[in-house]
């Protein structure tokens, strides 16, 4: 064996081992922290007394009332994808398929929501369709105090038209993702042949856009059937999912074996939607002529092109800017007038009777909790991505597919889990803060590994090699060799897990501690309370939460340019 040949069999001995101590980490991690506390509610569903006992399951789903609130569940969950792929097809067509000035902006502007906390849409809805919106305040100023109130809180439709908003970016990126790099001379020989443009996507376009559409529909269904926060504040107490009622029956009537009960039928909902969407994963576009993104999208031509591109961004300035711009406003409105008296009364001590602290140090720890949750969320994701990346097999494949599951199961999951299983020696943590960046580092690890994965399996693995032969140890090739490749990418996975961790609500709602809120529980809290300045404060809270998140995300579209992987 020559020498090149021999250092590249020692550093391919020292890799596999250096691969499985890195694979301890994010084996533990999601074993410890994820798997064990969803393991434990199915136990406590099945087995409340130490003992196999179906009888919550089976109270669970013989109750009328609870199977009205799995059909609402369910229901909801269906007309929010409907009505999210027919608003958002057409944007994924702009975005894909015409070139406008402004369009990488908007493609940014698009994504925005989708990483919003879940209590900043809420309170955005809220604002712009609650009692106190300023359409009730125009018609009091045109027609007096006896003007009828329009008010869509505690409405199904306020839930709906926040689930399209939140869930909007998905269809575009997905579908749109697809759609820039098909190959518009099929289209154009099918036009050549005489069909129309109807016809022409109805047999040619739809068909080689399915896969992606298909996927799209089953994330929205996902995460709709799996909403918490917007349902919980816009749905009152007369419209509540299953995410709901899970934390009504733990939080509020102590009844744990029926909440587990109903988490473990919401877990087998969660895993069927999330085979189905592993299935479509796999249908992709193998056989479709694929082309260049900048050879595809064209300026648009003619007055029907500019019309639909016109009516299509009016859709996005009102679905997107519309209950955002209005939290903002109700943020600052006053008495007489606009300012910023809201935000100074933040720091008044007297907010601690309903916060337990003052709204800034809810900012406070939001960032320290969310920078925590960041570090472990990329040191676990990013080894687990390198683990993916290096290994081959079902070992490697399965590892992927058990970091994906908290994508699927709901944040109230985890956080209820964490609340009956971490509460006895050695894993005793219900008291340490800590508890919260744990659970807001679940449910950011996912994002971690799916945007270091692409970008690690592009890395060319001769260069690997040839640092190998040169004598590089197995940490000098990830520091000399990988690491310049993937620092952008880095930036970019720390950027989602920080603007996800700081938003995190359906966990964080079970196990943060009444001194130590985060600013989406202190937004919730005030909320609940009535009067005038609370909703202000509430609003301008979200409001500041808002443009946290809207910084780290725009950071990040700068970032993202030159990367090989998207989220």
């Amino acid at each position: 064996m020559d020498l090149d040949g021999a250092a590249l069999t020692v550093t391919a001995g020292r890799r596999s081992s250096a691969t499985l101590l890195l694979a301890a980490l994010p084996i533990t991690f999601i074993g410890v922290l994820f798997l064990y506390p969803v393991a434990t509610i199915v136990w406590t569903g099945l087995a409340p007394d130490g003992r196999l006992d179906l009888s919550p399951v089976l109270r669970v789903v013989s109750d009328p009332a609870i199977l009205r609130v799995v059909w609402f569940t369910v229901w909801q969950a269906t007309v929010s994808t409907v009505l999210t792929l027919l608003l958002g097809l057409p944007a994924a067509y702009v975005v894909a398929r015409l070139d406008f000035p402004g369009r990488k902006l908007l493609r940014a502007a698009v994504t925005v929501p989708f990483v919003l906390p879940t209590v900043v849409v809420a309170s955005a809805f809220l604002s712009l369709l609650g009692p106190r919106s300023p359409l009730n305040d125009l018609a009091v100023r045109i027609a007096g105090e006896g003007a009828p109130q329009l008010s869509l809180h505690h409405t199904v439709w306020a839930i709906l038209l926040a689930h399209v908003f939140f869930n909007y970016a998905v269809v575009v990126r997905t579908v749109g993702g697809l759609w820039a790099h098909l190959d518009p001379r099929t289209e154009e020989a099918a036009q050549v042949l005489g069909a129309g443009r109807v016809r022409t996507f109805l047999e040619v376009t739809l068909p080689a856009l399915r896969p992606a559409i298909s996927a799209a529909a089953a994330i929205v269904f996902l995460f709709t059937f799996t909403s918490f926060g917007v349902v919980l504040i816009l749905g009152g107490p007369r419209l509540a999912t299953i995410e709901v009622e899970i934390h009504r029956f733990t939080a509020q009537l102590l009844d744990l074996p029926t909440a587990s009960a109903l988490a473990l039928v919401q877990l087998l909902f969660v895993v069927g939607a999330l085979v189905v969407y592993g299935r479509l994963q796999r249908r992709g576009p193998s056989r479709q002529r694929l082309r260049s993104a900048a050879d595809v999208a064209r300026p648009p031509r003619g007055a029907r092109q500019r019309a639909f591109l016109a009516a299509n961004l009016i859709v996005m300035l009102v679905l997107l800017a519309l209950p955002l711009a209005v939290l903002v406003e109700r943020s600052l409105a006053t008495g007489s007038g606009y300012g910023l008296d809201l935000y100074r009364t933040l720091g008044e001590s007297r907010r601690a009777s309903i916060l337990a602290v003052s709204p800034w140090e809810a900012v406070r720890n939001s960032v320290v909790f969310g920078t925590v949750a960041t570090v472990v969320a990329v040191t676990v994701g990013g080894a687990a991505a390198w683990v993916v990346t290096r290994s081959r097999g079902v070992a490697a494949r399965l590892l992927d597919g058990v970091l994906m599951l908290p994508l699927g199961i709901s944040a109230v999951t985890v956080g209820f889990g964490f609340l009956i299983s971490l509460d006895r020696p050695p894993l005793d943590l219900r008291a340490s803060p800590l508890l919260v960046p744990l659970a807001q580092a679940v449910v950011a690890t996912p994002f971690v590994v799916r945007i270091l994965v692409p970008v690690l399996g592009a890395v060319d693995e001769r260069l690997r090699e040839a640092a190998a032969v040169m004598g590089a140890r197995p940490r000098q090739v990830w520091r000399e060799i990988d690491l310049p490749i993937v620092g952008r990418a880095l930036l970019v996975a720390a950027g989602f897990a920080f603007a996800i961790s700081v938003g995190e609500f359906g966990a964080t709602v079970f196990i943060a501690r009444a001194n130590l809120p985060t600013l989406p529980i202190a937004i919730f809290r005030l909320l609940g309370q009535p009067g005038a300045v609370n909703f202000g404060q509430a609003m301008a809270m979200s409001t500041i939460l808002m443009v946290l998140t809207a910084t780290v995300i725009t950071a990040i579209e700068r970032v993202r340019v030159g990367t090989v992987g998207e989220f």
